[in-house]
């Protein structure tokens, strides 16, 4: 194998395992985000986070997943879903009940 070679499989491993590691991370305003960013110091919060944080993780029934999130999208009209509402549903309320 040549020199090349041997950095080219490197690379693609690492970028294997990092794109597995990203996959195991809480999605933003789920009920396991939350509870991670309150782990962490406000200081070091990005925008994004202290948006997200508000808007999810303040009221149960907006954490995305929670009990109270998953019955509100229950009476939604199915129609009026966003396609990110259908993935999230999938995953938090039938999944994982």
């Amino acid at each position: 194998m040549t020199p090349i070679q041997k950095r080219s499989a490197l690379g693609a491993i690492l970028l294997s395992a990092g794109l597995l590691l990203t996959a195991c991370a809480d999605k933003p305003g789920s009920a396991g985000w939350c509870e991670t960013q309150k782990a962490i110091p406000k200081g070091d919060w990005t925008g994004d986070d202290r948006k997200s944080y508000a808007k999810h993780c303040l009221l149960d029934a907006t954490t995305i997943g929670s009990e109270k999130w998953c019955e509100n999208l229950d009476e939604k009209p199915k129609e009026d879903w966003t396609t990110g509402e259908v993935a999230e549903y999938g995953e938090y309320c039938v999944i994982k009940q």
